[in-house]
């Protein structure tokens, strides 16, 4: 809260108007009713603290992969639930559930929540699936597919070549460098220093959406569905410090995966030379994993979506979860 108001203060500071109408948005999204949340779905398979979240389907089996940093919520938010969507098209899908690390964690790094987790998780099921990765989770499932049998692998706004954030990676090692003491303390990074980085790369849109609720009715579709993706966006686990340390020192600052320098189980993660079809959906618009960090796959399809709109925006369905759900279903029969 008090990086929000910082924030707050620095964009609306000559605008005393659009501090109020902000700080109205702000406090209607506190006071909102929330439904009680929904019980997992069963667990098709354990690694850990990790588990696979089943949600049924029939046919060609499909894991999920979400991001490490916020909740897997967002494949399955509400009403635009992409999992629930390719279950109906067709598909056995599961959604990865990374769960909540304890103390014993701390030394588990990127590499380590996918051989310990990831790789074990796939490896209890009865066919090599097709992996979805979304953001970050994209990155691992690229991992994982180079460490045992996949059917496919499709990527969703993954960054891979972390050089690609240019300039903004200064920033991020700043961050970085600011919550390293507190993470080495902890043995964690918190989830609020990683949800501060993303304000920052575009405030005046953090601002503004908050403006833009105040003024919805309460009790609108609308008005419901920012809820719920804000109460997404604000969650999640922390990272195990070697986590972090790993994400942003070897990834973002020395760009290990685009530089061919990330080793899954003795194999060089090199995305062009995995053994199973690949296809990769990269959006033009997007400020959290911009286009350039993409690992240039052949099959590269580019929409201009937003970072989270490609997942549950108006125009997702269309231009992003009907496409994913055709490739799939052209991929060869498992043998």
């Amino acid at each position: 809260m008090p990086l929000f108001l910082d924030m707050l203060r620095s964009e609306t500071a000559a605008y005393p108007d659009r501090m109020a109408a902000a700080l109205a948005g702000l406090t209607a999204y506190q006071q909102a009713p929330r439904p009680p949340a929904p019980p997992p779905m069963p667990a098709l398979a354990t690694a850990g603290r990790a588990a696979l979240r089943y949600y049924g389907g029939r046919g060609r089996m499909v894991v999920c992969v979400p991001s490490l940093i916020n909740p897997p919520a967002i494949l399955d938010l509400g009403a635009v639930s992409l999992v629930r969507w390719l279950a109906a098209q067709g598909f056995r899908v599961a959604l990865v559930d990374w769960g909540a690390p304890t103390p014993a964690d701390r030394d588990m790094d990127m590499t380590g929540h996918v051989e310990s987790l990831l790789l074990p998780l796939i490896e209890q099921l009865d066919a090599p699936p097709v992996l979805v990765g979304y953001c970050l989770g994209g990155t691992m499932a690229t991992a994982a597919a180079a460490g045992t049998s996949a059917a496919g692998l499709a990527t969703i706004a993954a960054p891979w070549r972390f050089d690609g954030y240019g300039a903004a990676r200064g920033g991020m090692r700043d961050l970085w460098q600011a919550a390293l003491p507190t993470a080495e303390a902890l043995g964690v990074l918190p989830m609020e220093v990683l949800q501060a980085g993303f304000w920052r790369l575009d405030p005046a849109r953090t601002i503004a959406k908050y403006e833009a609720f105040g003024r919805m009715a309460p009790d609108s579709e609308a008005a419901h569905a920012f809820v719920r993706l804000e109460d997404w966006a604000n969650a999640g686990e922390p990272l195990p410090l070697a986590c972090a340390r790993d994400l942003f020192d070897r990834f973002i600052t020395a760009d290990a995966p685009g530089q061919g320098q990330w080793t899954i189980r003795g194999h060089s993660v090199i995305p062009e030379a995995l053994a199973c079809p690949t296809v990769e959906f990269v959006s033009t618009t997007d400020r959290i994993v911009p286009a350039a960090t993409a690992a240039g796959l052949a099959d590269h399809r580019e929409l201009a979506l937003g970072h989270v709109g490609m997942i549950v925006g108006g125009r997702a369905r269309a231009s992003l979860w009907q496409p994913l759900a055709d490739w799939i279903a052209a991929l060869p029969a498992a043998r």
